[in-house]
């Protein structure tokens, strides 16, 4: 069964999405995060994706209050991204609630860090983020793109011990036209141990079926549910 994870994005402490990345098309969904969090919670959720997008812009976390009251006043179980740069940046996270932390810049600008962070922490809480766009990755909050492609940079960190992977198609995230369920299938045949979770796209609770489909192991989104394209009662069927 695949693995249902909501997002909740912030930007000045609120419950936010954007398109493709661009701040520019911010849209505030709730002021108070937490009561989101705790909506998804009651609907039987156990699974919370926490993006700092003030953190991203920053190159440090900056939301890490919002992480601690969502972590102090539910029970679900968090991956945390967006600004870590730094050990500072990383033991924020985890002293304010996060069970994981999503690297994505350092692993491709500071490899050396992020094989360091590894080591420290363990690969069960960390969750490298591979944002592409073309298949190549792009860094930053998306701000900047790389020449380096996606499959060796996948093959390169799963010989380094990473096992999961949350993996963004920039050009699908919240266009709400669908994943890029080719994509997944490829990383997944390249590597089936991979505990993949796609990112992007997702419009309809048929989506989520094609997903499961092509045994993706998880599943990342937000804005079909802020949107009011799935509801949260028919996301029930899939744990």
């Amino acid at each position: 069964m695949i693995e249902i994870i909501p997002a909740i994005d912030i930007i000045d402490g609120k419950c936010v999405r954007l398109s493709q990345g661009d701040y520019a098309t911010k849209k505030v969904y709730n002021e108070d995060p937490l009561e989101v969090a705790k909506e998804f919670e009651a609907h039987g959720l156990h699974r919370l994706h926490v993006v700092d997008l003030d953190g991203a812009a920053s190159h440090h976390v900056v939301n890490y209050n919002v992480l601690d009251k969502i972590a102090s006043r539910t029970s679900m179980i968090i991956d945390f991204g967006g600004g870590i740069k730094s050990d500072q940046d990383i033991v924020i996270a985890f002293d304010n609630g996060a069970q994981m932390v999503t690297i994505g810049s350092v692993a491709v600008k500071e490899p050396a860090l992020m094989k360091r962070w590894i080591e420290m922490f363990g690969s069960e809480k960390l969750i490298l983020g591979a944002d592409v766009k073309d298949e190549k990755i792009s860094i930053n909050g998306w701000k900047e793109n790389s020449e380096i492609e996606l499959i060796p940079f996948l093959d390169d960190y799963s010989q380094k011990g990473i096992r999961k992977v949350l993996c963004t198609d920039i050009s699908k995230d919240g266009m709400l036209n669908g994943p890029a369920v080719d994509l997944y299938k490829k990383i997944i045949e390249k590597f089936p141990d991979m505990h993949l979770i796609a990112s992007g796209g997702v419009s309809c609770i048929e989506d989520i079926e094609r997903l499961e489909e092509a045994n993706i192991p998880a599943v990342v989104f937000g804005k079909a549910i802020y949107e009011g394209k799935i509801s949260l009662k028919e996301l029930s069927r899939f744990y």
